[in-house]
C-alpha cells in the first residue's frame, strides 16, 4: 500500500501510545509500519530532497503536531507518552484524527495554525491550506522545488536544439569537465570537436592524470539515434582499440540502441537530452542561482541537559 500522509498516521500513532506508557520514537515508528503493512521498499523510500525517508518525515510531522496540541508530552529526548488531553481525544474521536479534531480542543494549536493571531469566528483561509493538506511542508517545498527544476532542465534541453553545433560542442566540453574529466577547461577544449575522425567527435581524459581516455561523439540532434549509429560508433571505438566511449546527443535512443550497448564490448554510456540537461543543473552548467533557502530543525542536542 502507499505510505500514509501524515494526517492518517495521527490516530494509529495516539494508539500506539494508548497503554499510558512511554515509547522511544523507534518503537512508535516500527508500530506503525507494521500497522500499515508497509514494505521494506516503502519505508526506504526517499524525499525528493535525500535528506530523509517519505516515512519518517511523515511520523515526525504526525508526531509533532500532535505534541504541538498537547496531545503527546516528552518525558526524555526521543521518548513519548499522551497527555491528559491526548487519552480524552483517543476516546472521544472514534474515527480518524485530523488536524480539524486538533484546532477545536487545543485553542493554543488553533492561534498557532492561524499564524498568532486571536481566533474569531471566522478564520483566515490561508491559514489552515498548508496544514489541511496531505502533503507535509517538506514534501510541499520539495515538490516546488522539483516543479522548478523540471521547467529548467526543459529550458536547457530547448535551448541546446537550438544552438549550433560549435557551441553545443562547448556545452559538452564544459560539461565533461565539470563532472571531473578532461582535467582543465584548456585541455578538454583541445580534445573535444577536433577528431571528426570514423565517427568519433574528440578524445578527453577520464581523469586528471590521463591514466585512461574516454572517446566522445556529440550529436545536437532532433530525431531519434538509432542502433546504425551506435554500431558506427562501437566499429570506430574497436578500430582505436578504445574501450570506453560516450555517446552525447539532445534528442533520445532507441530502444534497439540502448539494448545493443548493453551486450557489447568496449563500455559505451548513452546521455540523451533529457540526462543531459539534468547533467547540466545538477553540475551548474548553463544555469545560474537566483535564490537559496535553508531549511533547518531543531537541534535536540542543544537542549540535551543529561
Amino acid at each position: 500500500m502507499a505510505i500514509p500522509d501524515y494526517q492518517t498516521l495521527m490516530r494509529p500513532l495516539l494508539e500506539v501510545l494508548g497503554d499510558n506508557k512511554e515509547h522511544p520514537l523507534r518503537e512508535i515508528k516500527e508500530h506503525l509500519a507494521a500497522h500499515f503493512s508497509l514494505t521494506p521498499d516503502e519505508r526506504e523510500q526517499m524525499l525528493p530532497s535525500g535528506v530523509a525517508t517519505l516515512f519518517t518525515d511523515r511520523v515526525s510531522w504526525a508526531r509533532y503536531y500532535l505534541q504541538r496540541a498537547g496531545m503527546l508530552q516528552q518525558p526524555r529526548r526521543s521518548v513519548y507518552q499522551l497527555t491528559d488531553a491526548g487519552r480524552t481525544l483517543l476516546r472521544d474521536v472514534k474515527g480518524p484524527v485530523s488536524t480539524v479534531q486538533l484546532k477545536e480542543r487545543s485553542s493554543e494549536f488553533r492561534q498557532w495554525v492561524e499564524g498568532g493571531r486571536a481566533v474569531t469566528s471566522t478564520p483566515r483561509p490561508e491559514a489552515d491550506s498548508t496544514l489541511e493538506q496531505q502533503s507535509t511542508p517538506e514534501e510541499v517545498l520539495a515538490g516546488a522545488y522539483q516543479n522548478l527544476r523540471r521547467v529548467v532542465e526543459s529550458d536547457l534541453l530547448a535551448r541546446l536544439r537550438t544552438c549550433s553545433p560549435g557551441f553545443f560542442e562547448q556545452v559538452v566540453v564544459r560539461l565533461l569537465v565539470a563532472m571531473g574529466y578532461g582535467g582543465s577547461l584548456q585541455d578538454a577544449g583541445k580534445a573535444i570537436g577536433r577528431t571528426g575522425d570514423e565517427g568519433i567527435d574528440g578524445i578527453i581524459n577520464e581523469d586528471r592524470l590521463g591514466l585512461d581516455v574516454v572517446y566522445v561523439q556529440a550529436k545536437r540532434w532532433v530525431t531519434t539515434v538509432g542502433r546504425p549509429e551506435i554500431q558506427q560508433f562501437a566499429g570506430a571505438l574497436a578500430g582505436k582499440r578504445a574501450r570506453k566511449g560516450v555517446f552525447i546527443t539532445t534528442s533520445a535512443f532507441s530502444g534497439e540502441a540502448r539494448s545493443y550497448v548493453g551486450s557489447i564490448e568496449p563500455k559505451i554510456i548513452l546521455i540523451g537530452g533529457d540526462q543531459l540537461a539534468t547533467y547540466m543543473f545538477e553540475h551548474n552548467v548553463g544555469v545560474a542561482l537566483t535564490s537559496a533557502y535553508e531549511v533547518k530543525k531543531v537541534d535536540a542536542d542543544f537542549f540535551d541537559e543529561d
